[in-house]
């Protein structure tokens, strides 16, 4: 059996639906944009692993993720 790595957060699924759901659809280079004028340094690579999961979120990083995807930060959590 493969040793998987076990998913690291619950929130990046959310990021992910919510971005790709928003019209205009809202690509990772334009997340890094959005969340730099927030003061969150997160490259392209850095949220692709959120999203997939496999990298665990700051409550800051969550907090500035809803602002830039301009949802509360409950949507990340459904």
């Amino acid at each position: 059996m493969p040793n998987k790595r076990p998913h690291r957060n619950i929130t990046g699924k959310a990021m992910l639906r919510i971005r790709l759901a928003a019209e205009p659809r809202i690509v990772q280079e334009d997340m890094v944009g959005r969340l730099a004028r927030l003061g969150v340094q997160l490259n392209q690579s850095q949220i692709a692993k959120i999203e997939s999961g496999h990298r665990p979120v700051l409550d800051y990083e969550i907090a500035a993720i809803a602002k830039a995807l301009k949802v509360p930060v409950q949507a990340l959590f459904e």
